[in-house]
């Protein structure tokens, strides 16, 4: 989700800085956790997700955060349906308070051949395969983005996930949005795999967290 000053992407050998939003809070943010947004969709099967920089639940490492170096983590995956024609891979925080989540990557059109970004994949389409690219993440940039949660809101989740599809192409360009992307998927998705990360950014000593889980 989106807080300030600025963060940091890597692209090629060095890290170019790239503006954060900066939003002042005057109001009281306080909300409960929105659910887990896969839940919300039509179940399909299940397959293998996993990483050499991130695990299931941990927070992420900092030089993977727009704090940090905002380089993307590695991903691989296996196990998916044998009819798979092509993949997406996204990563949404469906914790930001805008009540839409937060995309902070989104790649489309990858081959079923390609079982892993490596790290840093995400810097810009040179580190994708074949016809894959990058669509608009929602910070404005054709590439990852990495977490950057408002001070003191509490523990966001990161849900990393990829899509195994019945198409090779969504048919979409690298203008469109994350939503058009997720409605696209929705009616091509075969089987997906989900990895779960978190990431906070402390705020004012004692204070409470916004986001409120059930109790």
């Amino acid at each position: 989700g989106p807080r300030g000053p600025g963060g940091g992407r890597r692209v090629g050998g060095a890290v170019v800085l790239i503006p954060v939003l900066e939003v002042p809070v005057s109001v009281n943010l306080a909300r409960p956790r929105p659910p887990f947004p896969y839940d919300l969709l039509p179940p399909v099967p299940a397959f293998e997700l996993a990483s050499a920089d991130l695990s299931e639940g941990a927070p992420v490492p900092e030089r993977f955060t727009a704090l940090g170096q905002g380089v993307s983590p590695e991903l691989h995956w296996s196990g998916f349906p044998g009819r798979t024609r092509s993949f997406a891979v996204t990563c949404l925080d469906p914790d930001a308070p805008t009540g839409s989540g937060w995309w902070h990557w989104v790649v489309v059109d990858l081959a079923p051949s390609t079982t892993c970004l490596a790290q840093g994949a995400g810097a810009s389409d040179l580190g994708l395969e074949g016809a894959a690219f990058h669509v608009r993440g929602d910070n404005g940039e054709h590439a990852y983005f990495g977490p950057c949660p408002p001070a003191g809101d509490g523990v966001h989740r990161y849900v990393f996930a990829v899509s195994a599809l019945d198409v090779e192409s969504l048919g979409l360009d690298e203008d469109a949005t994350p939503a058009a992307v997720g409605f696209t998927v929705v009616h091509h998705c075969i089987a997906r795999a989900t990895l779960t990360a978190t990431f906070e950014v402390q705020g004012v000593d004692g204070a409470a967290p916004f986001l409120r889980d059930a109790q």
